[in-house]
């Protein structure tokens, strides 16, 4: 991001200039992010001490909730900070930090989903082969592939965006440095931008909402098919989860992430923002936990013993 006036510094204007708003936003923020950060660092813990969880599924989900952490700290404790000291500039090198990061994280869980809904599908579909198809190798090959397949495709609209130039705004109309604020100031032709911001979204959002569909479809088919009702309960159980985050992020994300152009209002994406960045991360450990049964019974047993050393 070039300029002519030698830009070091944004001004983020955040959501509101009301006081009350400012402190209610404060509170609400605060508690959803502790929440979303610890109920997350519970399932990693969960996963990596409890030898029930050691299978394909709760692998991806452990580095899922790795995931959800790092978003939502990429964007709200910086959001928090400016709240409460009523600073809300942003050095140039922070905001292009914040953008390529929360970018980075953004993408690279559009393609964990799907591949937890491709390891759902083996599992449900192909019990017999799962061990097999499933291996750790093939495990680890995935989750790679989540991170260099995000990093590739959001490496070439950010190279483009570090070339613009500013020239009579550096107020960014959002509460962090995002695509579409950032080139509606910018001075510089951002049409060629714009366009591969919109490639590289609906081409993530299409590949891999196709492939949680393909997933669930499959998946619901087999479950249909199963003798007892009981079976098809326990199936559905083990699914729904996902099925629930899955919703929430395509739900939210796409009025984010695929709209005409960056010259448009962005006043409802910050609210949609605000719902992605705080709200879905707090949400998702919690629809893991309470709709799991493995999860559950790991946390009751980790409790048990942290109540149990307590009283030696």
């Amino acid at each position: 991001m070039k300029n002519r006036t030698t830009l070091t510094t944004f001004i983020l204007l955040g959501l509101t200039d009301d006081t009350q708003l400012k402190i209610l936003l404060l509170i609400f923020l605060l508690l959803s992010y502790m929440l979303s950060v610890s109920g997350n660092l519970t399932i990693i813990t969960l996963t990596l001490v409890d030898s029930h969880l050691k299978t394909p599924m709760y692998l991806f989900l452990q580095n899922f909730s790795f995931l959800e952490i790092s978003f939502t700290t990429a964007c709200v404790p910086r959001f928090l900070y400016s709240i409460l000291s009523g600073d809300k500039s942003i050095t140039y090198n922070a905001c292009a930090s914040q953008l390529l990061f929360t970018d980075l994280f953004a993408v690279t869980e559009f393609f964990f989903l799907a591949t937890m809904s491709y390891d759902h599908y083996v599992a449900i579909c192909k019990p017999l082969h799962y061990t097999t198809i499933m291996n750790s190798r093939v495990c680890k090959n995935f989750i790679l592939f989540c991170w260099v397949a995000a990093l590739i495709i959001i490496l070439p609209p950010i190279s483009l965006g570090l070339g613009l130039e500013f020239c009579d705004s550096n107020v960014i109309d959002h509460f962090c440095c995002d695509a579409s604020p950032i080139l509606k100031i910018s001075c510089s032709d951002t049409w060629l931008i714009e366009q591969m911001v919109i490639v590289c979204a609906v081409l993530t959002f299409i590949i891999t909402f196709m492939c949680v569909v393909l997933s669930y479809i499959y998946i619901i088919r087999t479950i249909l098919r199963f003798p007892s009702a009981q079976q098809r309960k326990k199936a559905f159980s083990t699914c729904s989860s996902q099925m629930i985050v899955v919703s929430i992020t395509y739900g939210s994300c796409i009025f984010i992430y695929v709209k005409p152009s960056a010259k448009d209002e962005v006043a409802i994406n910050k609210g949609i923002s605000l719902l992605i960045t705080s709200i879905s991360p707090m949400l998702n450990p919690f629809i893991y936990t309470l709709r799991n049964k493995q999860v559950k019974k790991a946390l009751h047993d980790s409790i048990k013993k942290i109540v149990f050393l307590s009283k030696m």
